[in-house]
């Protein structure tokens, strides 16, 4: 892509879920910060464009199977507890409980690594639904971002906390610096986001995964600071994870009741949507979170072979 744009082949046949997850996020990089020495223009290039296209749809059919489509849209009023009633039935091992108690230093710094993929980018994929939002959901929305935003203090965005406590526990913080060695199970967790949030069709989508992501966050980021804490690790390794007990503690009523309530009554046909946002946010996590505790369970790394924490 060094080159200037130019045609480009469709996607391979056996391309396989790694692949298809990297170059997923690949192109979607180029509607964020793009890549150093890559031509701007190949954010519009039309043969790039229908090559995303085309692994949107595999990825797209792969939920559709896995969650099943949006049914049928509920009462906008029950919408909040109907979210409530998701988070509970999740059966996805807790990787927050087992980071709290158990695991190791290069345990937790694999799970850094992790999130760096959207921490170091947080809220700017939700932040592509607020020009299809208006009125109460669109309010609710801004009032959520502009906590991850740092409500207009730099040293406050919530990706720079990300950032600091990457460099208080050794990591590099430069934006992009893991790619390579973070694996596709947990690209996806984050080209969810992009292709909700891209996309006009799945603004009920994006809605309902900001909903039950912010309604889901505070307990773990709890634990998350325990278990760095436990392992002896200072305050800027920990404070992205205390500002975030707080700031999801307030923002989980906003996202279920205004954000996501307040979208089914202005739109009752989208709360279907919101709920599938919300399935599927749950599905593709579960799917992080099983990979690896399972790699961790084997004694093994979670991430590519190319990365040494050590």
């Amino acid at each position: 892509m060094r080159k200037p744009p130019h045609a480009l082949a469709g996607v391979p046949g056996d391309a396989g879920p790694e692949d298809l997850q990297l170059a997923l996020y690949c192109c979607y990089e180029l509607h964020y910060r793009g890549f150093e020495g890559v031509d701007d223009r190949w954010e519009w290039e039309p043969s790039l464009l229908a090559l995303r296209a085309e692994l949107e749809r595999r990825f797209e059919r792969d939920l559709l199977e896995c969650v099943g489509p949006p049914g049928t849209p509920p009462d906008p009023a029950e919408l909040d507890v109907l979210l409530r009633e998701l988070m509970l039935a999740d059966e996805a091992p807790s990787v927050s409980t087992f980071i709290e108690r158990e695991a190791s230093a290069e345990q937790v710094l694999e799970f850094m690594v992790h999130r760096s993929a959207y921490q170091l980018k947080e809220a700017d994929p939700h932040s592509w639904a607020l020009p299809r939002l208006w009125g109460r959901p669109k309010a609710a929305m801004v009032e959520i971002q502009a906590d991850e935003y740092g409500n207009g203090r730099p040293d406050d965005i919530h990706a720079q906390l990300f950032a600091r406590a990457m460099e208080a526990v050794g990591l590099e913080s430069t934006y992009g610096a893991y790619l390579d060695q973070i694996p596709g199970v947990t690209l996806a967790t984050v080209n969810l986001m992009s292709l909700f949030g891209l996309h006009r069709r799945l603004r009920g989508a994006i809605v309902g995964h900001l909903a039950l992501f912010e309604m889901t966050s505070s307990v773990p980021n709890r634990r998350y600071a325990s278990g760095l804490r436990r392992l002896g690790y200072g305050e800027d390794a920990c404070l992205f994870f205390d500002v975030h007990v707080v700031a999801d503690a307030v923002h989980e009523s906003v996202a279920a009741v205004d954000l996501a309530g307040g979208l089914a009554k202005q739109d009752p046909k989208l709360g279907a949507d919101v709920l599938w946002g919300a399935r599927a946010l749950l599905e593709i996590d579960g799917r992080w979170a099983r990979e690896t505790m399972s790699a961790w369970g084997g004694n093994s790394s979670s991430l590519r072979p190319a990365l040494a924490l050590r």
